[in-house]
């Protein structure tokens, strides 16, 4: 008896010009309506997507813990937890609420706020926004502090295999995802030189040229995020961090977003940035960035966002053993890893690989496909962990 495929939802979507980053917290007592508002996602998203399918509009979903306390009798997917706060003896991450998460993509904005629109009005009455950002690709794909975003996101089978579950988990074809909201201090950073800038990051401003090992100061952004083992194996993340702002108000930044099989990835990047690692305290890029919103979601496959039920009741093999149905698209099944990488069928067009490693993903790598993943490490990449999971 063949096993039907389980569909991600279009984490591995190419990257966009846009997005709208949108944090949820439920109305207490309407958890079960909002879980079953979760299966006409995909149809608004589709509604929307289908009249201008070449703006590549896609939508993930993710699932808060408090919100699934509530509203699943199941116990929680491993990783998902409350996000952790980092009390560093400089800097701190804070801890901020989120029941319910939306991360809308599209080359044009204003499919973006159409999607946005339509689902906040769906959820009237059950769910309020305690957070909103609006992202945008920046120039040659450079953050607010000047630097190239996204340098070496991990591409293909490495990507799927970095921020999705595979098909022996329970909940197949999954993620957790990280999101923090950072706002830049341009001013106290135009103030440094462009060799004290280089410094913080561990590249260079103008060529994105990473230093070698060697050179780089103990405290940089690179220095801390990308770990190596002894063996020489890394771990990665997939990350879509966006630049946002506002001139009136004066706030500049950038948004961090990390999809990730396993979560302990992101966190111990994070922990490398707060806590500091030997002597060193802290990343000394966040002398320059403060981290504002902090908050961890499950993002479920496609088919279990359709059917919440599923959540509740993952889907036996053949035999009746409860065991996980395959990926759609994992390494064993297909050799084409971009299938993958494309959102649901009329909700965006055919999708493409980014190349990445340590950093946010950027925009060159999304604008030609079929180039070689060389993209740029970046501000707030919050880049790979070098070194496979240990459990």
């Amino acid at each position: 008896m063949a096993v039907t495929p389980v569909q991600p939802q279009p984490v591995l979507s190419p990257l966009t010009r846009y997005a709208i980053f949108l944090t949820l917290v439920l109305t207490p007592g309407r958890e079960q309506d909002v879980r079953d508002a979760l299966g006409d996602i995909s149809g608004t998203v589709r509604a929307v997507g289908f009249r201008a399918q070449e703006g590549g509009l896609s939508c993930v979903t993710g699932l808060g813990a408090e919100f699934w306390d509530r509203a699943f009798t199941a116990p929680r997917p491993a990783g998902l937890h409350p996000f952790v706060p980092l009390d560093g003896p400089v800097h701190s991450a804070p801890s901020t609420p989120g029941d319910l998460f939306f991360h809308i993509r599209a080359q044009r904005m204003d499919l973006c706020f159409e999607l946005a629109l339509r689902l906040t009005q769906s959820l009237e009455g059950l769910a309020r926004v305690v957070d909103e950002v609006h992202g945008f690709r920046y120039g040659e794909t450079r953050d607010l502090l000047g630097f190239v975003d996204g340098t070496e996101n991990p591409a293909g089978v490495i990507a799927s295999q970095a921020a999705l579950t595979g098909p022996e988990d329970r909940f197949p074809g999954s993620s957790i995802v990280i999101v923090q909201r950072y706002d830049h201090d341009l001013a106290a950073w135009n103030e440094l030189s462009v060799e004290q800038q280089e410094a913080a990051f561990g590249r260079h401003k103008l060529s994105d040229i990473e230093f070698p090992d060697e050179d780089k100061a103990p405290d940089s952004h690179l220095a801390l995020n990308v770990i190596e083992e002894p063996d020489g194996t890394e771990r990665k993340i997939l990350r879509d961090n966006m630049p946002f702002g506002s001139v009136g108000e004066r706030t500049f930044g950038t948004y961090f977003i990390g999809y990730a099989a396993d979560v302990d990835t992101t966190e111990q990047m994070l922990r490398n940035m707060f806590l500091g690692n030997g002597d060193v305290t802290h990343d000394r890029i966040l002398d320059f960035s403060t981290a504002r919103t902090g908050a961890l979601f499950f993002v479920p496959s496609q088919d279990a966002l359709d059917d919440p039920d599923l959540l509740d009741a993952p889907l036996p093999d053949a035999d009746g053993s409860g065991a996980a149905r395959p990926v759609a698209g994992a390494p064993a099944q297909i050799s084409d890893a971009l299938t993958l990488q494309q959102p649901r069928p009329a909700a965006a067009p055919a999708a493409a690989d980014a190349d990445a490693d340590d950093a946010d993903g950027d925009d060159a790598a999304q604008a030609d496909p079929a180039a070689s993943g060389t993209a740029a490490d970046s501000s707030l990449g919050i880049g790979g962990l070098r070194g496979r999971p240990q459990h």
